[in-house]
Order: structure tokens, then C-alpha cells, then sequence
């Protein structure tokens, strides 16, 4: 009993000391980031366990890939090796984000056969998205389901954004947002709506225009592509 006592302190010990020394380390690294960059306020902070970097999220900022002394730090996409592929885990993670978002706080023009889907950050004042909305019943003959997010570039509290909130709280989004693309207005609602929580997401995930588009395989395209050559990315 002696024997197992001690082993249990023992390990107890050395638990106690990893959780220690690592949240020493987060500690820093929140530091150093807040030093470093004071503009950007810290999102998310999570430890990557393959590499042993700290991947931090910047509200309205990079992605950045920290030491656990907080000496370097990295933006941009992490890429790991796989099989001889390359894997882009900083997409993944975006693509993560996007898919727990049901389906009931986007407007979605959903495809009868569904093969694929994509999720498009979007507004309605802009011209490219626009031309991609027009593409949205071909796409939907694709097979590919268009679900929108709100994302009005001017930003919360702008006229887009209260005419966004309109749509979201509408009681047929998709006949107004389509409306609203071919430049009618929209009759003014309000209700509980997730239009500023899908801007700051659209803000982490790297959106910096409209339209922004996530592939279901995870790949981000930051601008328009016409319905036949976005096809050809979804390997229809």
C-alpha cells in the first residue's frame, strides 16, 4: 500500500507540475501577444499539441502560431505533412468554426440534390456578391446548397448591417436578401439575430471582403468565383 501511495503522490506531483508549467506558459504568451501587438484584443488562445506553438486568434487580426516563451511569433496557415500531402490545418480550424453554426442562423438556398455545400460570408451592397447570387440557382442544379452569412463590411450598427438584421428577422429571408441583392429595400425588423456574432466570426476567420467563400473540403476563397469554376474546386 506503501508502494502505491507514493506512486500516486508521485504521479499526482508531476500532474500538478505539467498543469503548472503550462499555464505559466500561457501566461506568457498572452503577455508577449499583448505586448507585441496592444492594438488586437486576444480571441481565443489553444495549444497545439503536434508542434507545441500556441495558436492564438486575434479579434479582427491574424492567426498567430507563438513559442511557449513568447519569443516568435508566426502568422499565417499552418501547414503538417501527411502522406506526402499537405494538409492546411489553419483552414481546417476556420472550416471547424463555420460547421457548428446551424444551418437556422444562415439563409440558406438549399439544393435538391445536395452534393455539396458552401458557406459564403456576404453583403448586400456588394457588387460581387451580387453576381454570385445570380449563380445561386445554377449552383443549386450543381448540386451545391449556398448558405449565406452576414458579413456587412461596413460594420455593426451600419445602414447594411441594420438591413441585415431586417433580412435575418424577416419571416422569408431568402425572398428578401434576394431582394435586397437586386437593390430593394427592405422593411426594418428586429429580433434576437446572430448578424454581429457571424461579423466578428467572418472577422477571425481572415474575412477582409465579400464575397468570402468556404468549400465544405475546408479551402477558403477570399472573392467571387463564377458557379462553374467554384464546381470544379468541390470536385463535381
Amino acid at each position: 500500500m506503501k508502494h502505491v501511495a507514493k506512486s500516486l503522490f508521485v504521479a499526482t506531483a508531476l500532474f500538478f507540475g505539467v498543469s503548472t508549467a503550462a499555464q505559466a506558459d500561457e501566461q506568457t504568451v498572452r503577455d508577449a501577444i499583448a505586448q507585441a501587438l496592444p492594438q488586437y484584443q486576444l480571441e481565443s488562445l489553444e495549444r497545439h499539441e503536434g508542434t507545441g506553438l500556441y495558436v492564438a486568434t486575434l479579434q479582427n487580426g491574424p492567426v498567430l502560431h507563438v513559442t511557449a516563451d513568447g519569443s516568435y511569433l508566426l502568422a499565417g496557415d499552418m501547414y503538417r505533412v501527411e502522406g506526402g500531402n499537405l494538409v492546411n490545418e489553419t483552414e481546417q480550424a476556420k472550416l471547424a468554426k463555420i460547421e457548428q453554426i446551424p444551418e437556422s442562423e444562415m439563409v440558406v438556398y438549399k439544393a435538391a440534390n445536395e452534393k455539396a455545400h458552401i458557406s459564403v460570408f456576404t453583403d448586400i451592397t456588394c457588387g460581387y456578391c451580387r453576381m454570385l447570387h445570380k449563380e445561386v440557382e445554377t449552383l443549386n442544379d450543381m448540386g451545391v446548397t449556398v448558405r449565406y452569412l452576414a458579413y456587412p463590411r461596413a460594420g455593426i450598427g451600419s445602414e447594411a448591417y441594420n438591413d441585415m438584421v431586417s433580412i435575418w428577422c424577416s419571416d422569408d429571408p431568402k425572398k428578401w436578401l434576394t431582394d435586397a441583392k437586386l437593390g430593394k429595400s427592405v422593411p426594418q425588423n428586429t429580433c434576437t439575430n446572430p448578424v454581429a456574432s457571424q461579423y466578428r466570426l467572418g472577422n477571425a476567420v481572415g474575412v477582409r471582403g465579400t464575397p468570402s467563400i468556404i468549400l465544405d473540403n475546408g479551402k477558403f476563397i477570399p472573392g467571387y468565383l463564377p458557379a462553374e469554376e467554384l464546381a470544379k474546386e468541390l470536385n463535381l
